[in-house]
């Protein structure tokens, strides 16, 4: 073999050996992706650069304003028990129960039945739907504020739109619900209205934990940022384009993005090896073809302390009741009888509840635009508070809104996209639905795993591959 040759290899193999890697989006999936890119054993500081670009915050959206339900019950199943383990792990390893909150809780479904009655004896105890503790968001930052110029519905969608329900449990989720009786110390929900109590999970064994989710993204943001990753904030990327002269194949090779922190200057990362799409609902404007899309959730935080229960609920209303901040209006909500409100307690002194899903406002350009529909949320405080005194005398803290980031391929939901795209060194972690707290660690070793190693390991996910949807 001559000399040059010899160079020549020599040169291609270093080449090789470096990496530059942006990840572009920081909720859950993307911090923990850089997390686990900075615990791989081949990961070397001085040969592989991590650049993480967020458009506004760390756990701005979904990831900051999510339950933080962990279950073995979850969905994709290829995900769900390599990530629960790995909670667990992480907990253990950096004092989750202190940082996030990391605990186990019991979790089930109430069915309840509130008649005229009893909403006549709650009348003058007073709800919480219209106090608030300056609407505060976990990060200190002031919640989304309520939209003066929200579309205004006509009567007929007043009274006809259906309660719809979030897309938490599948059918293989509902079958692991077992019969039992309501639990001692679930006393802040009315017992007298529960007509059934099903448990869920397997009988003896514990299948439902709990992270708060934004001090489980800022940790992970935190340790990865410790071991090196360049966190970037109000970093908007733009656009991402390849070389063919300086990259084989089109091969990515330069992120742009508009940093809004010095004056929206569009600045460049260049000679970028791997670019990581981990945007939430976002990555769809990014990378178009991937049909990632946002369904909008509204949420509430309530300042209470209660025991460790993440509760369903289906909750049989009187066919005529409105709840009071519409009745001042003029207004009539139809809910066909049945509301489903999930409500868990959360670590910190919180409570958090979650309801009906929209897509009535198109997905903002990013996180911190999000609009929150009050009266939506105020919805969710007086049903709630139908089924639970404790909750409606709570001082609520946050009235907020996100988007779920979904995979929708001829109109069904289709789960994660998991892997590179048909273009070189573009790769894709995003669609987790309401999941994704709960899938990000096992999304974020996997990732690691797939740069690194050049497949998984630790979970086949051959189902998520983004190629398969000819993305």
């Amino acid at each position: 073999m001559n000399l040059s040759l010899c160079n020549q290899l020599v040169t291609m193999a270093a080449q090789q050996q470096k990496r530059n890697i942006v990840i572009v989006g920081g909720g859950i999936i993307g911090c923990t992706t850089a997390y686990f890119l900075t615990r791989h054993p081949k990961f070397d500081p001085a040969q592989h650069t991590i650049t993480l670009l967020e458009a506004s915050s760390i756990a701005a959206g979904a990831s900051g304003k999510a339950g933080g339900l962990l279950a073995l019950w979850a969905y994709p199943e290829c995900l769900v028990p390599l990530s629960y383990r790995l909670h667990r792990e992480l907990a253990n390893e950096h004092n989750g129960a202190e940082r996030w909150g990391y605990r186990q809780v019991g979790c089930g479904s109430i069915g309840a039945v509130v008649k005229d009655a009893d909403l006549k004896a709650r009348e003058g105890q007073g709800t919480s739907a219209s106090t608030t503790s300056d609407l505060k968001e976990p990060n200190g930052t002031t919640a989304a504020a309520p939209n003066a110029h929200l579309p205004i519905q006509t009567e007929d969608e007043k009274t006809s739109k259906d309660w719809e329900k979030l897309p938490k449990q599948d059918v293989a989720a509902t079958s692991l619900l077992s019969k039992s009786v309501l639990p001692p110390d679930l006393d802040w929900v009315d017992g007298s209205l529960v007509r059934s109590w099903d448990v869920m999970g397997r009988r003896g064994e514990t299948e439902t934990a709990q992270a708060h989710p934004f001090h489980f993204t800022n940790a992970m943001a935190d340790l990865a940022a410790a071991k090196g990753v360049d966190i970037r904030l109000g970093a908007k990327v733009t656009n991402i384009t390849s070389s063919s002269s300086s990259a084989p194949n089109g091969r990515v090779d330069t992120v742009e993005y508009q940093d809004r922190s010095d004056n929206d200057e569009i600045k460049y990362i260049s000679e970028v090896t791997d670019v990581i799409l981990t945007a939430g609902p976002w990555t769809g404007n990014i990378l178009p073809r991937s049909k990632i899309e946002g369904l909008r959730a509204h949420s509430v935080v309530y300042e209470a302390e209660v025991s460790p229960y993440a509760v369903f609920t289906d909750i049989e209303l009187p066919s005529d009741w409105t709840p009071e901040h519409r009745r001042v209006k003029g207004q009539k909500r139809k809910h066909r009888g049945h509301v489903d409100p999930e409500i868990y307690a959360r670590p910190f002194g919180e409570v958090y509840a979650c309801g009906e899903p929209d897509k009535t406002i198109p997905l903002p350009e990013t996180a911190d635009r999000v609009q929150c529909n009050e009266d939506q949320c105020n919805d969710l405080i007086s049903y709630i508070a139908t089924v639970s005194p404790i909750l409606a005398s709570a001082p609520v803290k946050a009235k907020q809104a996100c988007y779920l980031p979904q995979h929708v391929r001829f109109g069904e939901e289709r789960g994660p996209l998991i892997g590179q795209t048909s273009t070189p060194g573009l790769w894709i972690a995003a669609g987790h639905t309401c999941w994704g707290i709960q899938n990000g660690p096992a999304t974020g070793l996997l990732m690691s795993e797939l740069i690194f190693d050049g497949h998984t390991k630790s979970a086949d996910i051959d189902k998520l591959d983004p190629k398969k949807f000819k993305v």
